[in-house]
C-alpha cells in the first residue's frame, strides 16, 4: 500500500506530540482527585487495551477539570492517549467556523448551498430529531448547519462546516491553542470521495486533554473571544443526545457538551453546571455504544459525587 509523504509526517508528528504533551500552566494537577479518577478506572474496569480491528490496539483517554470557585484542579487518566474522537471533533470545526464569522469573512445567517459528495446522511443521527435531511441544492444558514452538526451531529452539515471553515485554518486554531498531536484531517464520507490531497490522510484524533481544554475555555469566554465562547456554549447547550455523561446527572444539572459514536468507539466532552458546581469531563473510549451507554451513565454519576463532595 502507498503511503503519501504527508501521511507519513502527519503520523510521526501526532506520535511526536503525544509524547510531549503537557498540562496548560493554568491548571492545577491534582494528586487526590487523579487518584479518585484512578480508582474510577479501575472499578470499571476500562483502564486496558482494547482490540479496535485494523487500527490496532487502543485505550481509553479520560480528563476531569474542577472549575468550581475557581479551582481549576486537573485529574485524568491516559488523558494524553490520542483516540478517534467520532464526531467530537465536530466541535473543533465549528470553533473555528465561528472564529471566521467573528472575523468578519463570513455572515452567521449567510445561506450556503450543500450539495456533491458533502451530502452523506440517509437516516437522521438522532431519530427523535424532527429536522429533515439535508438533501443536494439546499441553501442553509452558517447558523443552522452549525446547530445541526452540535446538537444533532448531522454528518452531512459537518463536511459543508469544515470545508467552509478549512481544514488548514481548523488545524492552525487547534494549534494556537495548544493542542498540538489534535487535528481535524478528515471529512465525514468515504475516502474515495475525499478532495484531493486527503484520500489517504491519517484518521482524525484528539486526546481528553485537549478536549476538556476546549470546554474549559468555553465556560471561561476564553475560547478565541467571548463571541465565539458563548455561542458555541448556546450549541453545546442544545445538545439532543443525552444518553451518555448526560445521563448519569442530577436533574437540575446543565451540561454543555459534544457526543461522538462510531463503530468501537463511544465519546463525550463537556462542561457540567449544577447548583454551585462547575466542572469538565471528557471520556473517550474504544468500546461500542452499546456496551458504553451504561458506563458513562454510571462513571459520570461518580464523578459528579466526588466533585460535589471535594466543594461540600
Amino acid at each position: 500500500m502507498k503511503i503519501t509523504l504527508l501521511a507519513i509526517f502527519l503520523s510521526f508528528a501526532g506520535t511526536f506530540m503525544a509524547q510531549n504533551i503537557k498540562i496548560p500552566d493554568y491548571l492545577n494537577f491534582n494528586e487526590t482527585l487523579n487518584d479518585q479518577i484512578t480508582r474510577l478506572v479501575e472499578k470499571y474496569n476500562i483502564g486496558g487495551d482494547y482490540d479496535v480491528g485494523e487500527d490496532g490496539i487502543e485505550q481509553i483517554s479520560f480528563a476531569v477539570i474542577d472549575m468550581t470557585n475557581g479551582k481549576n484542579d486537573f485529574a485524568g487518566y491516559s488523558y494524553d492517549n490520542f483516540i478517534y474522537p467520532a464526531s467530537v471533533y465536530k466541535m473543533y470545526a465549528g470553533a473555528a467556523l465561528l472564529k471566521k464569522c467573528y472575523e468578519g469573512e463570513y455572515d452567521l445567517y449567510r445561506n450556503y448551498v450543500a450539495s456533491g459528495h458533502n451530502i452523506v446522511d440517509r437516516t437522521r443521527e438522532i431519530k427523535s430529531d424532527p429536522r429533515s435531511l439535508i438533501e443536494d441544492g439546499d441553501e442553509l444558514t452558517i447558523h443552522y448547519l452549525l446547530d445541526l452538526m452540535i446538537t444533532r451531529s448531522d454528518n452531512t452539515a459537518a463536511n459543508c462546516v469544515i470545508d467552509l471553515a478549512n481544514r488548514e485554518y481548523i488545524n492552525k486554531m487547534m494549534a494556537d491553542n495548544g493542542w498540538e498531536g489534535s487535528e481535524v484531517t478528515r471529512k465525514f464520507l468515504s475516502r474515495k470521495y475525499e478532495d484531493p490531497g486527503f484520500e489517504k490522510i491519517r484518521g482524525t484524533e484528539t486526546c481528553a486533554l485537549h478536549a476538556a481544554d476546549f470546554m474549559y475555555k468555553i465556560a471561561n469566554d476564553k475560547l478565541e473571544n467571548p463571541w465565539v465562547s458563548n455561542r458555541m456554549e448556546i450549541f453545546l447547550g442544545a445538545q439532543i443526545d443525552k444518553s451518555k455523561l448526560a445521563s448519569g446527572l442530577p436533574k437540575d444539572a446543565v451540561m454543555y457538551h459534544k457526543t461522538g459514536w462510531w463503530s468501537y468507539w463511544t465519546n463525550d466532552v463537556g462542561f457540567v453546571k449544577a447548583g454551585n458546581l462547575t466542572y469538565v469531563i471528557a471520556l473517550f473510549t474504544p468500546i461500542p455504544e452499546k456496551d458504553a451507554l451504561k458506563i458513562f451513565k454510571d462513571i459520570s454519576g461518580e464523578v459528579y459525587n466526588i466533585i460535589k463532595e471535594r466543594n461540600k
